[in-house]
């Protein structure tokens, strides 16, 4: 490096560069600015259409080359954004086949679509005599800076966007109740919006937290029920298509979460998608209905995020925050209409009272004999001069030229009778001016109020309002499509081991609990094949919410130490973390295991080993005796001493009736005077587990 040399640091070059782009993004193409609700690209698109416009429709084409004077991004992002404002319906006529927002069809070509301003745009977007201007990104042409945009077209529109390190999504919203809720705010009166989509459907609003970043909205399809066998989607959640529907309807059906033949798409002008049940599922089509709200985008869920450029910089604002500001911007800009034409109607009424002074006074003789233009121009003015009076403001010299410029037709045929109604006109729609100024805020309301009763017709709401959703559990409602093994002597339990012990019927969305001999209990999601232990005591599909199934249970603390009971429930639990249901003692193991209900009864009778001065040698153990704790019990003592066989004595109702031991397990066992280990004589029938 040459010594003096000035160094550029890439660090430096990059964090600056970085910012300037990001700022660009985030002001110039991602989100919408808070005076006109508009981006930069839909703005120069409504800014082209009405340069173009001339009461006919234009060709698409034509309007995106239009644009291209003012938007430096080329003509993709232009035709997309005019499709997606087109797909709005709001601000423009369209013309040919602008595609289906229902089923996610594509427009056509630009050359083949035409689009033009409608009445509404025309009425509330426009107004040139008030607008700021800039030049283009080429210096050639002027822009607007903003819009005079007199309606909270943000919310009406929606609008996302995604920038750098930013994100915007902004949900539209009832044109009618943008209307009420700016009359509201203008009235100082509470209002609440609430977002409503084209697509209608069903919707909770319960957390939309005003729009805010941590709302969550969620939105269901109307199904109906149809006839043999069928169900029909009426409507479908903001944000899918019929096309995404149907693929996640098949998806589902082939993951077995549902049972279908066959989906047909009718959707043309209006949403119809036929959902032909499964004979097995159309048995409850209440439970096929859930089940499409559970597992496809039937239901879906969509968290907005408000954020808008206001003071030159992005901001997150509820949109009842939106609306207010905007109600106060169209205020401003009612008020600056309604002064420019104060302004324009007092202009009139001076030139025509002075039009009227200088014909009828006959102050254009007195200029016959002037020789020079200043000689005009002061022989006027000396000529008005006593008349000065009658006029509002001051005579200028631009007044008195245009007073020369009368032509000798007009002041020939000048009708004073017709100058003073014209007059009295003017004067009358000045003070109408002058009380709508006085009174901006009720000029503003009847400016709203008018705007529903000539655009609010086919505006209705058509997202319905719900308190809120039933909360579906995906387990409850999930089709069994899973078969549940078991080989108890390895430990290994799965959907896969279709040779070893059949279970139950599941789904791969069920959870099992798994007991073994060791006093061990663990709680696992379902699975082809995995190890839990060897010596399955007990295994079954697990519900976490169940909370009258009561465990019962007889475990050896340690190889001869005393026979303990317990009785306890399961509930709490972390997957696939092994819990010990015993005292911990090395080599713990369960003599009898039993599930049942709270209300069932169990008695025990545990034979013990004769042994001298022992006079009895029966125990009988009322199990409903023991109360019921949670898993992490010891449970009670039942026994110290060395014991032969534990069998079930008998199971009982609450009303002393025998009952049917489909739960029980009985355990015989023997021991030898040298170890006291147990060795099982009897058979288990671990299916009679299963109730």
């Amino acid at each position: 490096m040459e010594p003096g040399k000035k160094v550029n640091h890439v660090d430096d070059m990059y964090q600056n560069w970085f910012l300037e782009y990001a700022s660009y993004v985030i002001m110039e193409r991602a989100v919408p600015y808070l005076e006109d609700g508009l981006k930069p690209v839909q703005r120069r698109i409504l800014h082209a259409m009405y340069e173009l416009e001339d009461g006919r429709y234009n060709k698409v084409a034509n309007i995106i080359g239009h644009t291209m004077k003012y938007h430096p991004h080329g003509d993709v992002s232009i035709g997309d954004a005019l499709v997606q404002m087109g797909g709005k319906d709001l601000l423009i006529d369209k013309q040919g086949n602008w595609g289906n927002l229902y089923t996610g069809d594509s427009a056509a070509a630009a050359r083949y679509i035409e689009a033009r301003l409608n009445k509404f745009a025309l009425e509330v977007v426009f107004n040139p005599k008030i607008t700021a201007w800039q030049s283009s990104y080429d210096g050639r042409n002027k822009e607007p800076i903003q819009l005079p945009v007199k309606f909270p077209l943000v919310l009406g529109l929606g609008v996302e966007g995604i920038a750098v390190g930013l994100a915007c999504k902004i949900l539209p919203h009832n044109f009618i109740e943008l209307c009420e809720a700016s009359i509201a705010c203008l009235r100082n009166k509470p209002f609440t919006l609430l977002p409503d989509f084209y697509t209608g459907g069903e919707a909770d609003f319960s957390k939309y937290n005003d729009g805010l970043r941590g709302g969550k909205i969620r939105v269901r399809a109307i199904i109906e029920k149809g006839e043999k066998k069928t169900l029909v989607i009426k409507q479908i959640p903001f944000g899918t298509t019929t096309s995404s529907m149907i693929d996640s309807i098949l998806a589902a059906n082939d993951k077995g979460k549902i049972k279908i033949k066959k989906v047909e798409d009718n959707t043309a002008e209006n949403v119809e998608i036929l959902v032909h049940l499964h004979p097995d599922a159309a048995e409850d089509s209440e439970n096929a209905i859930a089940a499409l709200f559970a597992f496809t985008d039937c239901e879906v869920s969509i968290s907005p995020n408000a954020c808008i450029i206001m003071d030159g910089k992005p901001k997150f604002i509820g949109v009842s925050e939106i609306l207010k500001a905007s109600t106060e911007n169209t205020t401003a800009v009612l008020k600056m209409e309604l002064e420019f034409e104060l302004a324009k109607l007092n202009d009139d009424w001076h030139f025509s009272s002075l039009e009227k002074i200088f014909i009828e006074k006959r102050i254009y003789r007195n200029i016959e004999d002037c020789e020079t233009w200043e000689a005009v121009i002061e022989t006027i003015d000396k000529g008005l001069k006593p008349y000065k009076k009658l006029l509002r403001r001051e005579i200028t010299t631009d007044d008195i030229i245009a007073l020369t410029e009368i032509k000798i037709k007009r002041i020939s045929k000048f009708d004073s009778f017709k100058a003073d109604e014209h007059i009295k006109s003017v004067s009358e729609k000045m003070a109408a001016i002058e009380q709508n100024l006085a009174n901006i805020k009720a000029f503003a309301i009847d400016w709203f109020k008018d705007l529903i009763k000539k655009y609010g017709k086919g505006k209705e709401r058509k997202t319905s309002i719900t308190d809120g959703f039933e909360i579906i559990e995906a387990k409850r409602v999930v089709m069994n499509n899973a078969k549940l093994y078991v080989n108890r002597t390895e430990g290994f339990a799965g959907t896969a081991l279709k040779k070893d012990e059949y279970i139950c019927d599941c789904s791969d969305m069920d959870d099992i609990i798994v007991f073994t001999r060791d006093g061990k209990c663990t709680v696992s999601r379902i699975d082809d094949k995995k190890y839990f232990g060897k010596d399955i005591l007990h295994i079954a599909v697990f519900n976490k919410d169940d909370a009258d199934t009561v465990y019962n249970m007889l475990y050896q603390d340690g190889k001869n130490g005393a026979l303990m009971v317990k009785r306890f429930l399961i509930a709490g639990v972390t997957r696939d973390k092994p819990y010990d249901l015993t005292k911990g003692t090395e080599n713990s193991k369960v003599w009898y295991f039993s599930i049942g209900m709270t209300q069932t009864q169990e008695v025990i009778q545990i034979n013990l080993k004769p042994k001298p001065k022992l006079r009895n040698l029966i125990i009988t153990l009322p199990l409903n005796d023991q109360l019921v704790k949670g898993r992490n019990a010891i449970g009670n003592i039942v026994t110290k001493f060395s014991f032969n066989k534990i069998q079930l004595y008998k199971e009982t109702s609450k009303t002393n009736t025998v009952a049917k031991p489909t739960i029980s397990q009985v355990i015989e066992t023997k021991t030898t005077p040298a170890s006291n280990e147990p060795k099982t004589q009897g058979s288990l029938d671990f299916k009679d587990l299963l109730s």
